[in-house]
């Protein structure tokens, strides 16, 4: 599940990712929804790799990993 988002940085970019991640939180997508999100793409603007949806990816690929018990 999908809970909010921390971003620190300059520019333009930063205010556009917490949009989208915004949009996301309002909308109730999963964090494996917004992982296969297709975003705006342009070369001088944006990097190739898109930094919020390489989040999403991690993050699912984290929680589909078996989880190790813990000590009591």
């Amino acid at each position: 599940r999908l809970l909010g988002v921390q971003m620190v940085g300059s520019g333009d970019g930063v205010a556009k990712r917490i949009d989208a991640v915004a949009v996301a939180l309002q909308a109730g997508l999963s964090v494996s929804e917004l992982a296969e999100a297709d975003l705006a793409y342009a070369p001088p603007y944006a990097p190739v790799r898109e930094p919020v949806l390489l989040a999403a990816q991690a993050a699912v690929r984290l929680a589909s990993q078996p989880q190790s018990p813990r000590a009591a």
